[in-house]
């Protein structure tokens, strides 16, 4: 039993940190992992517990947004009623200084304002793109070697491009096969998939181009020829200020050409958004 103790006792020691004892005309002396000088001494028990950080309890609703905000404030709900649901709900609302200007001539109250600065979502920065590629039939070369995805931000043209042959070459982290044969035709599709961010700093109505060349050096849609632009797909999408997900999906379609079988041609494409 003693030497279990003794045991216990020595791997304690030896688990803590290192303290030193030294002597100093004779008398000990403990050397402690502290830094020696000054030293300040805080009352705890004079902390104000006023000003503890409030707790919120979210709510499981939507938050709400300029709009409804607006309707509810000219509805006669009270500033404190107001100002609770935004604390439960937060407010995908604008909190710039345009935003809050525009919600104060529309009558909201101040306090409400003040909510909504402190408990606005966070600005969109970006957006979440998710590229599906599907590919049928079996070939080698694509026929238009470059995907591009072409969206504008404000006054800047951002450029996004894929190299379908570098693509088709190797082996993707997240890709899969289909076959979806019957008993006549035997249909592969090679399914690729990979996500990005794309970061989009101007808020509202955008457009995007999506289309297939063999130039690997555009910078601007104007650069596509005319049979490139002929089939290449335009879509629009409003992007919000702020909201709990911004997810777009583009997905390409890629199908065997019927004379040059070795070929891939690009068959078109779809391009959507979700927003919360």
């Amino acid at each position: 039993m003693i030497a279990q103790l003794l045991a216990a006792t020595l791997a304690l020691a030896t688990t803590q940190a290192p303290v030193s004892v030294s002597s100093a005309g004779g008398s000990p002396q403990l050397s402690l992992p502290f830094p020696s000088g000054n030293t300040q001494t805080y009352n705890i028990i004079q902390w104000d517990p006023n000003q503890l950080p409030r707790i919120y309890e979210r709510s499981d609703q939507l938050p709400l947004t300029d709009e409804e905000l607006t309707k509810l404030s000219q509805a006669g709900f009270e500033p404190a009623q107001l100002v609770k649901m935004i604390e439960e709900r937060r407010c995908a609302c604008d909190a710039s200084a345009d935003g809050l200007i525009k919600l104060k001539k529309a009558g909201v109250n101040a306090s409400v304002l003040a909510a909504v600065s402190r408990h606005g979502l966070a600005p969109n920065r970006e957006l979440e793109l998710l590229v599906t590629m599907d590919f049928t039939g079996e070939s080698r070369v694509a026929r238009e070697t470059f995907l591009y995805f072409f969206v504008d931000d404000g006054d800047l043209t951002r450029v996004f491009t894929a190299n379908i042959s570098e693509l088709l070459q190797r082996r993707n982290r997240h890709e899969t096969s289909v076959d979806r044969s019957d008993i006549l035709v035997a249909r592969t599709v090679r399914r690729v998939q990979f996500a990005g961010r794309v970061p989009l700093k101007t808020y509202g109505k955008h457009s995007v181009m999506v289309a297939a060349s063999a130039s690997p050096t555009l910078t601007h849609p104007s650069q596509l020829n005319e049979q490139e632009r002929a089939k290449s797909q335009t879509y629009t999408f409003d992007y919000p200020r702020s909201s709990l997900m911004s997810l777009c999906r583009l997905t390409a379609g890629y199908r065997r050409d019927a004379v040059l079988a070795y070929k891939w041609n690009f068959e078109g494409s779809r391009f959507e958004c979700e927003w919360n």
